[in-house]
């Protein structure tokens, strides 16, 4: 079993509000959690209203259909309009890793 995590730091464009801000990071998190079928959450910078942390996580037998499923996910948001793709940091655990 293989778990892979990714984080995605995001810049959001003209928001200027908190509220504002759920309205543009939740249809991306159902989105992703819907396309891809993977534990999302907005997990960080959560008081700040033009930034985000999304966390992805993602469960397989095979390591390289993570790394697919993870990557696929970042190439959605990175292509989002709405958002800025500040930086991603992908994690992978396997059975190697006791």
């Amino acid at each position: 079993m293989y778990v892979g995590a990714l984080e995605l730091d995001v810049l959001l464009g003209d928001v200027h509000s908190l509220k504002e801000k759920r309205s543009v990071v939740r249809p991306v998190v159902a989105e992703l959690r819907k396309r891809f079928e993977v534990a999302v959450s907005e997990a960080g910078h959560l008081d700040l209203h033009r930034r985000s942390l999304i966390g992805v996580a993602a469960v397989a037998a095979d390591s390289e259909h993570v790394r697919d499923v993870l990557a696929a996910c970042e190439r959605l948001v990175a292509g989002r309009p709405e958002l800025e793709l500040l930086s991603a940091r992908t994690r992978l655990v396997g059975p190697e890793d006791d």
